[in-house]
């Protein structure tokens, strides 16, 4: 132990003899005590410094950054950037000389909506919400669109679009294409023809804004989605749309029932017609019918009359005289009508005598005289 130090001590304990009501008390010696003498770590004390240094300077500066995925980090060295991003992973740099920038790569979203949120962003998700925008139509009167917007930096050219851009490159690359091609596309309608010109209007915001964003030099920014949610109208043209659109219904409604009314009217036309061309093919059919019966009579009398010849008519002839004697025989007084061109002549009985049949197999009747015949023949036999 150092002199100076038990000497210290030495002096505490003669203060403390000396001092009243301390009685004998003796405090503890410290006079062979010694200190052990420190020669440092040997030959391994100045990689241990070195170390320990060096774990200083990385928990005081920091030098090295992690980046995870969906962002790439941009590397600058007195203050000029490097064209090569810096991938997912552990980057070290050098403090001071050099900074390292991480920059997110991810799908991001602007909202631009009615709702009263402008400028909110939600760094987990990567969605910036924005009021509606509001362009004048083609007669200057006010028209808000709803509109989302999905795009994503490049990574490929991300240190060059900070460098030329700066970190607020989503403002001046995607927010003003935006806004301006809106501006001109929904000038050229006017509110009363943007909702029946919606897809038209929304198919020609989509196409500009990724034409013009995609055009730009080195291709910053990739577009990935645009959808147009809603088109708000001032109110008194809400209004009028709505009457319109009332009246066009009523027309329509009205349009239906006429042409109802002549579907109707032609399917009732159709039934009558159907009905009496039906009752036109019945009647022909009937009257066909007749035709051809009479055509097969008449065939059929014309092949009888060609089998009549002379010799039948002569057998007829003397058939009937043979009848004529017969009836002649068992009565004497009957009259004989004859009429004329026929080939059997008509018998009757005399009003005397007793009813008798004709030879025709008829019933004669008293005084009966044929009307077919002008002229004829009456003979009384004996």
């Amino acid at each position: 132990m150092p002199a100076d130090l038990n000497d210290y001590f030495n002096k505490k304990r003669n203060n403390n003899n000396n001092s009243g009501g301390g009685g004998n008390f003796k405090g503890p010696d410290f006079s062979n005590m010694k200190m052990p003498d420190f020669k440092g770590f040997g030959k391994f004390s100045w990689a241990i410094y070195t170390i320990a240094g060096l774990i200083f300077l990385l928990v005081l500066f920091r030098p090295f950054v992690t980046i995870e995925s969906g962002y790439v980090g941009i590397k600058s060295t007195w203050q000029k950037y490097e064209n090569t991003p810096l991938q997912p992973g552990l980057h070290f740099f050098i403090p001071f000389m050099q900074e390292v920038f991480i920059v997110d790569t991810r799908v991001r979203t602007i909202d631009y909506t009615n709702v009263d949120v402008s400028g909110s962003t939600d760094k987990n998700s990567g969605i910036i919400r924005m009021s509606a925008i509001s362009v004048p139509d083609s007669r200057n009167l006010p028209v808000s669109i709803d509109l989302t917007v999905q795009y994503s930096l490049n990574e490929n050219t991300a240190p060059n679009t900070i460098a030329s851009w700066g970190p607020s490159w989503e403002s001046k690359i995607v927010d003003r294409t935006v806004r301006d091609v809106i501006l001109r596309v929904v000038g050229k309608f006017t509110a009363e023809e943007i909702p029946t010109k919606r897809g038209e209007i929304s198919a020609a915001i989509t196409k500009e804004i990724t034409d013009n964003i995609h055009g730009i030099a080195s291709k910053p920014v990739d577009v990935h989605a645009i959808q147009l949610r809603e088109i708000i109208l001032p109110q008194k043209i809400r209004e009028q749309i709505e009457r319109v659109q009332i009246a066009k219904q009523e027309a329509e409604r009205a349009k239906y029932e006429v042409e109802r009314a002549n579907q109707e009217a032609l399917k009732k036309a159709a039934l009558a017609e159907g009905t009496a061309q039906a009752t036109i093919i019945e009647a022909q059919g009937r009257a066909d019918a007749k035709k051809v019966e009479a055509d097969a009579e008449a065939y059929a009398n014309i092949e009888i009359a060609k089998s009549l010849d002379n010799n039948i008519l002569s057998m007829k002839q003397i058939e009937t005289q043979a009848k004529f004697n017969e009836a002649l025989r068992e009565n004497k007084d009957a009259k004989i009508f004859l009429t004329p061109g026929g080939a059997v002549p008509n018998i009757w009985v005399d009003t005397k005598d007793k009813i008798r049949p004709s030879i025709s197999g008829q019933n004669s009747k008293q005084g009966y005289t044929p009307t077919s015949s002008s002229d004829y023949f009456e003979g009384k036999i004996q």
